[in-house]
């Protein structure tokens, strides 16, 4: 089960401290996300996570983060909740079982808010700023908000009484604000952060540059076909990241026969080795990466 765990992250902090909650007969997981868009591959790589710790027996909680999303400026909290209900049906739909727990269900009560206050005294301004350097959008003049929002995300951990939190490396920072901040230490599991289909940055709905797990088969073709992808280029190559992080391998690459026919490929790091060497053509790659995604994500999309 650990090898399962560890597949495709980044980091995990700490692996001893995980061996040991993997003995617990009862042991909790949770990820927050904020509704606040389409749920696309950058989202899905989280939940396969999600899906992996399940599997390994933990309880699964996902925080419908409502009241973050609304310091982050995504909304009235009447539009941050509808689209929280769409991200619930999707991740049911892609077949995970876990609990769902919107924030303002707890983060309004006594003792939620007053253990921010502490916490807030615990935690310096540039602290609780550079935290959310990956985070928060992007503003010439700051909210206060913006240093709330990772005080909070403490305060989560604490209060759902987790095992193991779950992000991209985005969160890194404010897990270990966590894990000084807390008397209870959480293992932290962080995944790669999808490059943009622009090559530009992560993955965002806000940004355009995502494949949403409901797009259909002619709309990821053509963002496929847009996509960043270089020939020879392995770094912040989009297209090369969906074929690590959701294709099955071995992987036949199809190509016409007068570019030497359909290519065998065992494994991603061969797949990487011939692409640096240019012995792939990025439109042949993109092709198969948009057949095989379709294919992948076309239960998904049927449930919805």
């Amino acid at each position: 089960m650990l090898e399962q765990i560890k597949r495709n992250t980044v980091e995990i902090v700490s692996e001893e401290e995980l061996k040991k909650i993997l003995e617990k007969d009862e042991k909790k997981a949770y990820i927050g996300f904020e509704p606040s868009g389409k749920i696309h591959l950058g989202h899905y790589l989280q939940i396969k996570k999600m899906m992996d710790l399940e599997k390994a027996g933990f309880d699964i909680i996902i925080l419908l983060a409502d009241l973050h999303a609304y310091l982050n400026q995504k909304g009235t909290l009447e539009e941050i909740r509808k689209i929280g209900e769409y991200n619930k049906k999707v991740f049911e739909a892609m077949g995970l079982k876990a609990k769902y727990v919107y924030g303002s269900e707890f983060q309004l009560n006594k003792d939620y808010t007053l253990d921010v206050y502490k916490l807030a005294l615990k935690t310096t301004l540039k602290r609780a700023r550079r935290s959310m350097e990956l985070i928060a959008r992007e503003d010439e003049n700051p909210k206060v908000a913006e240093v709330i929002y990772p005080i909070m995300q403490v305060n989560d951990i604490k209060h759902l009484d987790v095992d193991v939190a779950v992000g991209g490396m985005e969160q890194r920072k404010i897990h270990m604000l966590a894990r000084e901040l807390l008397d209870k230490k959480v293992v932290c599991i962080h995944n790669p952060v999808l490059t943009g289909l622009d090559g530009k940055g992560k993955m965002s709905s806000s940004k355009g540059n995502f494949i949403a797990v409901d797009d259909s088969p002619e709309e990821i073709k053509s963002k496929i076909k847009k996509a960043y992808c270089p020939i020879g280029v392995i770094e912040n190559n989009p297209i090369l990241e969906i074929a690590k992080y959701f294709l099955e391998y071995p992987l036949t690459i199809k190509r016409p026969e007068k570019f030497g026919g359909d290519l065998e490929i065992e494994s991603y790091e061969k797949l990487e080795e011939l692409y640096k060497n240019k012995e792939i053509h990025p439109l042949d790659l993109k092709n198969t990466v948009a057949e095989e995604l379709i294919k992948i994500l076309k239960p998904i999309r049927e449930k919805l």
